[in-house]
């Protein structure tokens, strides 16, 4: 769902899955809509970078039941990715260890594919949000998530955390 503060723009849907598997997980994230009123961060090398989200991206947040802390992961078109651990809401981050973040995207001019394959320590069962920054070509941004907190678009909730993944 789009952020009600958010103003519609070129995209019509954003839709992603996810699915654990044996190392990690894989995800697929989809945006539908007017490609060229948005900002596609250009190719890059896959490498761990920060501030992704401040431009187009995608994000997982893999939270264990029962737990305060919690694994973010930004996914960038570019091939580029991150990946923090907290201890809690905000709290604690540092970098989160990863074995490996193969990111493949495909996009025309209706649409964009991004598909993730994530190998790390992803424990199960686990609340899981998936989520998507927008961004215009004129600089404004859509937030895009499985759900929102009351207020102004805030990833970090365990409100977004809508999903329950077991292995």
């Amino acid at each position: 769902m789009l952020h009600v503060a958010c103003d519609l723009g070129p995209v019509r849907a954003v839709t992603a899955s996810v699915a654990a598997t044996a190392h990690g997980c894989e995800a697929e994230f989809r945006l539908d809509g007017a490609m060229a009123g948005i900002v596609l961060p250009p190719a890059a090398p896959s490498e761990r970078r920060d501030n992704l989200w401040q431009t187009t991206c995608f994000e997982i947040f893999w939270q264990p039941l029962g737990e305060k802390a919690y694994r973010e992961f930004n996914l960038s078109p570019s091939g580029q990715w991150a990946a923090y651990d907290f201890d809690s809401f905000r709290e604690g981050m540092r970098d989160a260890p990863v074995q490996a973040i193969a990111i493949s995207c495909s996009h025309d001019a209706a649409g964009l594919v991004l598909h993730a394959s994530i190998a790390a320590d992803l424990p199960a069962p686990a609340q899981v949000a998936l989520n998507a920054v927008v961004e215009h070509a004129d600089g404004a941004k859509q937030y895009w998530a499985l759900a929102f907190p009351p207020g102004r678009p805030e990833f970090h909730s365990e409100a977004n955390r809508a999903l329950i993944i077991e292995r």
